[in-house]
């Protein structure tokens, strides 16, 4: 049954062309709101926090500081809204999943850049 469930993704489901990213990595996702008739594009740019999951159902979370509030957003990696992605600066953490990133604040918030 889960070979199935996979050959259906693979078929079925379009690909997107990504770039490659992990947690750490500063990135800006570009993608379309719908209001009413239109559609407008709108970006979001943030340090990623996490990948989960795998194949179709893959997320990633971006976590941005609006002011001195923490803004955090999940995109699913197979969203139709979603133009592209771009990798503004590699970030080298240790971790996966840095969720303790969410505690830090200031100068303790930086994350270093990798130099690849």
């Amino acid at each position: 049954m889960e070979s199935l469930v996979k050959f259906v993704q693979d078929e079925f489901v379009t690909r997107k062309d990504l770039p490659e990213f992990g947690s750490g990595d500063t990135i800006t996702v570009y993608y379309e709101i719908k209001e009413g008739n239109k559609t407008r594009t709108q970006y979001f740019r943030g340090t990623v926090i996490q990948r989960r999951g795998s194949g179709t159902s893959e997320t990633f979370t971006i976590r941005k500081m609006s002011g001195s509030i923490g803004v955090e957003r999940i995109f699913p990696i197979n969203l139709p809204a979603l133009q592209k992605i771009e990798v503004n600066k590699r970030g080298q953490v240790r971790r996966a999943r840095i969720y303790y990133f969410r505690g830090l604040t200031g100068k303790k918030a930086r994350i270093k850049e990798s130099r690849h």
